[in-house]
């Protein structure tokens, strides 16, 4: 194995189970941002019945990115946890909330006031968990202080006005995706209601992308000099990001159902994309690299055998679960 990078492929492992997770739980969290506004009662079962047969397998993504870091790469978790304590205890206690909410609201139909409680726990904890996320990518993008690998600044350090509009995009981000998912996954007036709030919060995602495209290269060096340096292809990212947007209007204006949901999936994988980009290969910018805070290579094998094994059944799975409970969820019908 000593002719294969084991750090460069355990980042490619871990970044490419990030991608599945925001791609595949962004809808998720989404629904639980989008759920106060619902129509009625039955649009919110509607809502969550899309969902009830693979949320907790989109949450298996989390694990893998998180678990991966901690075993290929322990120094991120060394400077990481430090500075973002409070952020990461925020996004699990509200995947938490929304986890319980989502098995319990179903539990109770015939329990007006309980059902209230379980919708706001829902769409609180997944707007919390949504709002963390952000905000621990705006607090990856603009750095902290770290001496010696070890993080010396404050508790508070990851809450600026840069990761609060980060928190704020991603929310409206995850919005995006779940009103494109209900297009795809609903009809009648679920899904005029779904087509209806695409443009207003297509238009909103423009726009703090926007100011976050402008910002972010003021807040980082490393992003500065990769954005104006050498590595001009990268424009091309957001050009097809832009394009993206463009094809999620033009679907919208044409009553398309599966399109929407693909193209704004194409908006966040090329932003994605654009991320990785800016900032590979470091990880703790500008000090660590993907080498310098690798685990020993007999730890990364080791590991890396496992991961390998499992992986391929996480796929199948994952693939096979979207394609038994592919089409149509109409109110009165679901899974719970």
């Amino acid at each position: 194995m000593e002719m294969f990078d084991l750090s460069l492929i355990w980042a490619l492992i871990i970044g490419f189970g990030i991608m599945m997770y925001v791609l595949m739980d962004g809808f998720d969290l989404g629904l639980g941002i989008l759920f106060p506004f619902a129509p009625d009662e039955d649009a919110r079962d509607v809502m969550m019945n899309t969902v009830a047969p693979v949320w907790d397998g989109n949450e298996t993504w989390l694990v893998l990115g998180g678990a991966g870091f901690l075993a290929a790469f322990p120094l991120v978790y060394t400077v990481f946890l430090p500075a973002l304590y409070i952020g990461v205890f925020l996004m699990v206690a509200g995947l938490v909330f929304r986890g319980v909410a989502f098995e319990l609201r179903f539990k109770s139909r015939r329990e007006r006031r309980g059902r209230r409680l379980w919708n706001l726990a829902f769409s609180g904890g997944s707007a919390v968990a949504a709002f963390a996320q952000g905000a621990v990518v705006g607090t990856y993008i603009q750095g902290f202080e770290t001496q010696n690998g070890v993080f010396v600044g404050g508790a508070f350090d990851w809450l600026t006005p840069f990761t609060v509009l980060t928190g704020i995009g991603i929310m409206i981000g995850y919005a995006l995706l779940g009103t494109t998912w209900l297009i795809l996954k609903s009809e009648g007036y679920i899904q005029a209601w779904a087509y209806k709030l695409t443009p207003p919060l297509l238009a909103a995602v423009l726009v703090i992308f926007g100011i976050i495209s402008i910002w972010t290269p003021l807040v980082n060096e490393v992003v500065w000099d990769r954005w104006f340096g050498h590595l001009q292809v990268i424009w091309i990212l957001p050009a097809l990001t832009l394009l993206c947007m463009y094809g999620v209007y033009w679907a919208v204006r044409r009553q398309r159902e599966l399109l929407p949901f693909m193209a704004t999936l194409g908006m966040f994988f090329f932003t994605y994309l654009g991320l990785v980009v800016s900032k590979w290969p470091w990880l703790v910018p500008p000090n660590y690299t993907i080498w310098d805070a690798a685990s020993a290579p007999e730890s990364q094998l080791f590991l890396l055998l496992g991961v390998l094994f499992v992986l391929p059944f996480v796929l199948g799975y994952t693939f096979w679960s979207y394609w038994v409970f592919r089409g149509k969820v109409r109110a009165g019908e679901g899974y719970h």
